[in-house]
Formats: C-alpha cells, structure tokens, sequence
C-alpha cells in the first residue's frame, strides 16, 4: 500500500516545492520593486523633483517625525518639498548600510528600515554657503494599491554630525 501511494507522495512533494519556489522569486521580485522605489528617492532629491517624490506616497500618507504625527495631503507635501529642495544643494543622499526589507505574510504591505548620510549647502541669512551633514534614520511602511507599491507612513528620526 505504501509502494502505490509513494507517486502521490513525492507528486505532493514536488507541488509544495514548486509553490514555495514562485513565492521565494515572488518576494524577491517584490523586494527588487521596493529598492528600485528607495534608490529613485535620492534621484527625486538631486534632482530637486517634488512632484515624482510626492507621488510615492499614498493618499493616507502618515508623516511621524520631531515628535509629531501629521497626515499630510499630496498638496502640503508638494509645497513642503518645493521650499526644501529649492533651498538646498545636495551633496550626498546615501544609505549607510543596505536597507532592511520585510514583507507581511501576505506581500500586501512591506517596511524598510534605513540609514542615511545627508550633505546639503544652503545659504544662511547673510548669503554665506553653509554645510551642513545629517544622520538620518527611517522606517518607510509600503502597501501594494492596485499592484503599485505606495508609501503609507514614514517614522523618521535624525542627528546632526558635528
């Protein structure tokens, strides 16, 4: 009896293996698309483009940061990152370390968890250049919206290297 049901055993087998295959390349597939997001992030930065940045995020956008939670909409994100990106000169935008990323059971949501060297110059109130250099560190929360990978919440802290 053993001897007949061993087909269906090892077929059972090779279905199982398979399955968890296509998940594997599914969650690297997935993990590719949310890097290739984060690398186009510091493009966004250099290249001062508000509007791609902004477009990242999800319409239930949650911003945690300087100890304050906001729910900023597209169009307050937008005027934030036009003031911002027209003030600076960014120098370096570059992760410190390979960014974690995880993904729920479900592959419907994922985080990374960064870290991040920021150089900008700016000008100060008497025109001089200043640098100035930042540590930052992130958790950027993504959910899949209709097969677009979105961001829904960023929790962000930072220090100043001196």
């Amino acid at each position: 009896m053993f001897y007949k049901n061993l087909g269906i055993y090892f077929a059972f087998a090779i279905i199982l293996f398979a399955c968890n295959q296509v998940k594997k390349e599914s969650k690297l597939h997935e993990k590719d698309k949310i890097l290739k997001l984060h690398h186009l992030q510091r493009d966004y930065h250099f290249n001062k483009d508000s509007i791609a940045f902004a477009n990242q995020l999800s319409n239930n956008f949650i911003s945690v940061n300087k100890g304050e939670i906001t729910f900023p909409k597209k169009d307050e994100t937008l005027a934030r990152y036009n003031r911002y990106f027209s003030s600076v000169e960014f120098i370096k935008w570059d992760d410190l370390s390979e960014p974690i990323i995880k993904f729920s059971n479900d592959s419907s949501m994922a985080y990374t968890v960064v870290e991040k060297e920021v150089i900008i110059t700016y000008k100060d109130s008497s025109g001089s250049s200043v640098e100035g250099k930042t540590l930052f560190a992130w958790t950027a929360i993504y959910r899949k919206e209709n097969g677009e990978w979105k961001i829904e919440c960023v929790t962000s802290t930072n220090k100043p290297i001196n």
